[in-house]
């Protein structure tokens, strides 16, 4: 399995795309604008407690008041809240934790009424960022991410990653956790620290304490509200969290965003410091490596996969709604039960995919194609649990219904990435919108894949002028690669009194076939 990261750098904003054997599976945008990134920490003030939502309404900066649930303070706020005041007025002055007296924790089942009063300081940290209509969702449990441990202040617990599944590994990274971890501090081992030195653990250890003491400096006569500690950049913040041995090329179009990510990939494993790469060419990147293409084919309401196969993606206020088809595809020598099965698995991948580059959160429902048999149904559960194995937002799937629905929660931590794939139609009026180019011509492909299957020896296509022209001009052309893998020529007439959807396919007498 190869990885790949292209980033694209714009005026406003930095595009970055991450590859897996080719395929796009991951799409980030880092808009400059965006001043409440998920990690970010603020000094901010509450503006009320409400005590029938059992939450307080604080005041981070943003249009709308960031929300702040009893179940999100943390059992430590008041000690919190007291180094948050001490800090601020200069009482303080050591921010080290091993000599300040903790507070007793607050009680897990109280009200927010008890703890948080009416225009009160308090540090909270971006947990869901501004979606739709509603503002920040944030935390007064505090964390800083390293590349090999989150730092928890206020806390005295060493966890270790789930998905690190060998015990004794587990064991050893306990042990030397928590040689190292300061009186006052907890610590969570991520999964990349599997097999990780105490040196490297100290060393992520000492910057993350360096960024907290950074930190409590800003607080002293820091205005209200105000960030105090931002996220890394999110180049940084993505190499960090995804970066493994399994990369083998990251390629940067901007020569600052280059160093910047060199002398990062240099800090966290220098030995693959050299799979950096400067791209310097006419051609834009995103163009280079076929993401602007898979872009266009996969963030459509109708997403095309293997054998003719497609699923159809609504978003509603409430949820997504996901549904499979087999499409035209014919399967004579497999029965209806082994064919939806098939298509099911196919359908699984995909739709695993689309989750995570579109960073589809709340409820997903898929309405799969029905099978009869209970080993069936078990199989594709299993396969989709599979699949979603290695996407880094919280998830749960539950087993197939009675009805062949399968039911997914996923975190939404940030607004969906939503790409528009639709234009103006050439031939309408009145705001009239197509699906691009490259979507139509995916569906002729597999239109013409069927025919090519029922052995007619020549086929003539009849489409749009602007149409014909996208599948004959350049070289390869996309006719030369439909001859070039199925060994038979089609021929392409423009017809002008054509809509820009519409297309026949005639056989050698000048039948039409589809």
């Amino acid at each position: 399995m190869d990885k790949e990261l292209i980033i694209r750098s714009g005026s406003e904003h930095v595009d970055f795309a991450l590859l897996k054997d080719g395929k796009l599976i991951e799409l980030h945008k880092d808009e400059g604008s965006n001043n409440f990134s998920v990690g970010d920490v603020f000094i901010a003030k509450v503006r009320k407690a409400v005590p029938g939502l059992n939450a307080a309404f604080v005041n981070v900066g943003y249009e709308k008041d960031a929300f702040l649930h009893y179940h999100d303070l943390g059992p430590k706020l008041p000690s919190l809240l007291k180094f948050t005041k001490s800090v601020s007025t200069g009482k303080l002055k050591d921010f080290n934790l091993n000599k300040f007296p903790f507070e007793k924790d607050i009680d897990k089942d109280g009200k927010i009424n008890d703890v948080l009063k009416s225009n009160q300081s308090i540090l909270v940290q971006i947990a869901k960022e501004p979606i739709s209509t509603k503002g920040p969702r944030i935390s007064s449990e505090l964390s800083i991410a390293g590349r090999y441990i989150v730092l928890v202040p206020f806390s005295d617990r060493i966890s270790i990653s789930q998905k690190i599944e060998n015990k004794a590994e587990k064991d050893r990274l306990k042990r030397l956790v928590k040689s190292i971890t300061p009186q006052g501090f907890g610590i969570i081992v991520r999964t990349v620290a599997e097999g990780k030195k105490v040196a490297e653990l100290d060393k992520d250890l000492q910057n993350l304490l360096g960024r907290w003491t950074a930190m409590c400096k800003k607080l002293h006569k820091a205005h209200h509200p105000s960030k105090v500690l931002g996220e890394l950049n999110k180049a940084s913040s993505i190499l960090r969290d995804i970066f493994n041995d399994t990369f083998t090329s990251i390629h940067v179009d901007d020569e600052e965003l280059y160093i910047q990510i060199k002398d990062y990939v240099h800090e966290i494993a220098p030995k693959k410091e050299s799979i950096v790469k400067l791209y310097q060419s006419n051609v834009p990147i995103f163009e280079k490596f076929g993401i602007e293409r898979q872009i266009k084919t996969s963030f459509g309401k109708t997403v095309s996969m293997a054998k003719g196969a497609y699923v159809i993606i609504e978003h509603t206020e409430a949820l997504h709604v996901i549904d499979v088809n087999s499409g035209n595809r014919s399967n004579k020598e497999k029965s209806q039960e082994d064919t939806a099965l098939e298509v099911n698995l196919i359908a699984a991948t995909e739709i695993a995919r689309q989750l995570s580059l579109r960073d589809m959160g709340g409820i997903i429902v898929v309405d799969f194609i029905d099978m009869t048999k209970a080993e069936n149904r078990k199989k594709l559960f299993n396969h989709l649990r599979d699949e979603m194995k290695h996407d880094r937002a919280k998830h749960k799937i539950l087993p197939p219904s009675k009805f062949g629905l399968i039911q997914i929660t996923r975190q939404r931590v940030r607004p969906e990435m939503n790409i528009k794939t639709r234009e103006d139609n050439p031939n309408g009026s009145n705001g009239e919108e197509v699906e691009a180019p490259i979507v139509l011509i995916q569906k002729i492909t597999h239109d013409l894949e069927q025919l090519f299957k029922k052995d007619y020896k020549k086929i003539t296509l009849n489409t749009h002028p602007f149409i014909a022209a996208f599948l004959t001009k350049g070289f390869p052309s996309i006719r030369s690669k439909w001859f070039f893998e199925h060994k038979k020529w089609v021929k392409v007439l423009p017809r002008d009194a054509y809509t820009y959807l519409e297309y026949h396919f005639f056989d050698k007498n000048g039948n039409q076939i589809k």
